[in-house]
């Protein structure tokens, strides 16, 4: 059976920055075939939940207060790693537009609701390491890439 990195507020963990969680079917669903290892980068890196709404901005990592919260968020990117390495993850599956897990879109930095292209700071890092990252927009993407995996 394979493992799978999964942002655990995706399996209904309430671990986002409002303190809420965003279950999503067919993610949680994944449990019936896969080992599921869940994550919250944000959490792994010391944040608190609930905590001030971040965004990336000019390679940093700047939260509503002004605050750099760029270290907290690395720190929680090496961490989600070393679990994928742990558990030899065929993938990740992680939550969308976030500045941690976001993979191929996130909010701009001016908390305007703007999208850019871009990758949250755990899943470019995942993604430079070689883990295969997928959103749960991508669910049919997912699919065909496990499929290959099994072929």
């Amino acid at each position: 059976m394979a493992n799978i990195l999964v942002s655990a507020c995706l399996l209904g963990v309430a671990c986002r920055y409002k303190g809420d969680a965003r279950p999503c079917d067919w993610v949680r669903a994944l449990s019936d075939q896969y080992s599921l290892i869940p994550v919250c980068p944000e959490q792994l890196g010391g944040l608190a939940t609930p905590r001030s709404p971040a965004e990336q901005k000019s390679g940093r990592v700047i939260n509503t207060k002004g605050e750099d919260v760029t270290a907290s968020f690395e720190r929680g990117a090496q961490a989600a790693l070393s679990l994928a390495r742990l558990n030899h993850v065929a993938c990740a599956v992680l939550k969308a537009r976030s500045p941690s897990c976001g993979s191929g879109e996130i909010y701009d930095g001016s908390f305007s609701g703007s999208l850019i292209p871009g990758d949250g700071v755990s899943a470019a890092l995942l993604k430079q390491s070689g883990i295969r990252v997928f959103s749960e927009n991508e669910q049919a993407a997912f699919l065909e890439y496990m499929k290959t995996l099994n072929d």
